[in-house]
């Protein structure tokens, strides 16, 4: 009786806590907010040496700090930063956020260079294939400042995680793949969106893939084996599968993700675009985008010591959340309740479960935003990591959110890698009309905790909603189906995925009576389904054969649908036997690097 009076205490001093610190932190909501240390803020008054010193040093800890546990955020106040005679140039390393506070792109305007360039591990070994975890937004680059082979370039050599949006480049060639270092400059597979180039070609290079949505181009040049288009202005024309361009005219549904800006009087705000549909171009151009925007005192800011009840009693009382950077060991769920809920990391915060629950569920309520985090698996196996729309028995998609769709923006899901974990699904969507926007599910092949046995997770997604749009999907090495899709009527524009490399056996790798798991699986009851643009490969490293018999596999149903699917044998042993349905050649080491295209199916 003893030991129970005294856990109830425990808990009742915990809640009191939790209500003093949420209290404490609500009024604390002022302008300038408190970002914590590692959001920086710089404004157009600073020396340009000052605020190069700044991003140079942050640049310096983060280019090669792949599994560190630093996070940043740069920050730009509305105004011009660097000259032609003193230009700002930087680079952005992992866990880097930079972005403009201005309403629209052209508010904040940087004379000098941003760029990601390659990653060098010898003197003849260059590329981006590692290039994650970092971010560009709202913001206009003119392009200036370097010489010699990096003179008159914008360098965005990046594979997944890095996201550009609402982002304006003149006067310059743009390159998704570097060209100024040795080979053998590989890159994988990016995502742009909203997003304008003025002045120059994109130079597409050894970028295996890559998606850009609703933005303006000047042009595109080659294709490796996946590039996909839908609602860009000056795209190249539908060409899969030589080159492999797959373009559509416009996005069937899209939304922005939210962002924080400053209005004319300095006050902090965070804007929540619209939702669009049949969307071509830009929002921001010409006029401001359709949407609304928040005032900063609605928001209750987090940072890694917050507790997680104090974080669920502000969501519980109809605030919205941002999360400022850092690594948050999360002891029980963020728990999102309301609708039009927001969600809003800053300098890519990590959230990392320690008890085998989710990091994040929402309720099957209309409009709840979730963008700009990171989710890391934790020591003890999540069910889900994160969960949009709770709903009866653990169903959701009974209620219809079209007009006001939920989002996952931006969201990175880690199964080892970083830390040790593991996970069975990294994401699940319940709801309907779910808009999934550039996100990256990785079961990790390389860094902490990797092995077939110690990172284990079945799937990366798990669509059970209705009218779930999927624009830019990257799911890599799960267990057994990469995305597994139960809704009605849902649509994907751009997949990316690579096969577990790590299988010890055919046997430990069997789906029933198949060799192996497709990657993309629509389940046999779904009558209508659309996908667009998707690239699956092999990479079995043990020197085991293991064969895949479908990369896809999809009902034969008058609604369900796929356009430009291909499969390629990157290296290692076996092979992928059938793209689609028992459609498509074979793939394996004697004919490696090549892709096997479908272009409609059936």
């Amino acid at each position: 009786m003893r030991s129970s009076a005294g856990s109830l205490l425990s808990v009742v001093g915990s809640v009191l806590l939790s209500i003093a610190t949420f209290s404490t932190a609500a009024i604390a909501q002022q302008t300038p907010p408190n970002f914590g240390p590692n959001v920086i803020v710089f404004n157009p008054s600073m020396p340009t040496s000052q605020i190069q010193t700044t991003v140079n040093t942050i640049a310096n800890q983060q280019v090669s700090n792949q599994f560190g546990t630093q996070r940043y955020a740069l920050l730009f106040e509305p105004g011009t930063y660097g000259t032609a005679q003193d230009p700002l140039t930087f680079q952005i390393g992992y866990y880097t956020e930079v972005a403009g506070l201005g309403a629209s792109p052209g508010d904040v305007v940087i004379n000098g260079h941003i760029d990601v360039y390659n990653q060098c591990f010898s003197a003849n070994n260059c590329s981006a294939l590692d290039n994650f975890w970092r971010s560009l937004s709202n913001l206009t680059i003119n392009v200036q400042g370097l010489t010699g082979c990096r003179s008159g370039t914008a360098f965005w050599a990046v594979s997944q995680a890095d996201p550009m949006r609402r982002v304006s480049i003149n006067g310059a060639t743009v390159t998704l793949f570097d060209f100024c270092t040795a080979g053998p400059q590989f890159a994988s597979g990016g995502f742009i969106a909203d997003s304008e180039f003025q002045g120059g070609t994109i130079i597409n290079g050894s970028q295996q893939q890559f998606y850009v949505r609703n933005s303006n181009i000047d042009g595109w040049t080659n294709g490796v084996w996946n590039q996909v288009f839908s609602g860009v202005i000056g795209a190249p024309a539908q060409s899969y599968p030589n080159p492999t361009y797959t373009t559509l005219a416009s996005t069937p549904a899209s939304r922005e993700r939210p962002f924080l800006y400053q209005d004319a009087q300095g006050n902090y705000n965070v804007f929540v675009p619209a939702v669009q549909h049949n969307s071509v171009g830009l929002s921001w151009s010409p006029g401001s985008t359709p949407g609304k925007s928040l005032p900063i005192r609605s928001f209750f800011f987090a940072n890694p010591s917050t507790p997680t009840l104090a974080i669920d009693i502000a969501l519980a009382a109809g605030q919205n959340l941002i999360l400022t950077p850092g690594v948050y060991a999360l002891k029980a769920p963020i728990l999102v309740e309301h609708p039009d809920t927001i969600i809003l990391g800053l300098g890519f915060p990590t959230l990392v479960p320690q008890t085998g629950q989710a990091a994040i569920q929402t309720l099957d309520v209309n409009g709840v935003e979730v963008a700009g985090l990171i989710i890391d698996a934790g020591p003890v196996n999540s069910p889900v990591l994160m969960e949009m729309g709770l709903g009866l028995l653990g169903l959701g998609g009974l209620v219809p959110h079209v007009n006001d769709p939920p989002l996952v923006s931006d969201v990175f899901f880690r199964i080892g890698g970083a830390t040790a974990g593991k996970a069975t699904t990294s994401l699940q969507v319940n709801s309907s009309d779910v808009i999934v926007d550039d996100v990256w599910a990785w079961r990790a092949d390389h860094g902490n905790g990797v092995g077939w046995t110690l990172n284990t997770a079945d799937h990366g997604l798990v669509v059970n909603g209705d009218r779930v749009t999927a624009t830019g999907l990257f799911v890599e090495h799960y267990q057994k189906e990469q995305v597994l899709w139960n809704g009605e009527g849902g649509q994907t524009l751009f997949y990316q995925s690579e096969l577990p490399y790590d299988p010890p056996s055919q046997a430990a790798w069997t789906d029933g009576s198949a060799n192996g798991y497709p990657s993309y699986v629509v389940s046999d009851n779904v009558g209508t389904h659309r996908a667009f643009g998707l690239g699956i490969y092999s990479n079995f490293d043990l020197g085991i054969n293991i064969i895949e018999d479908n990369a896809m596999t999809v009902p034969s149903a008058p609604g369900v649908t796929v356009t430009d699917v291909g499969s390629v044998f990157l290296s290692g042993s076996g092979q992928i036997t059938h793209v689609i349905n028992g459609v498509g050649a074979t793939v394996n080491s004697s004919n490696a690097g090549t892709l096997s295209p479908v272009v409609t199916y059936p």
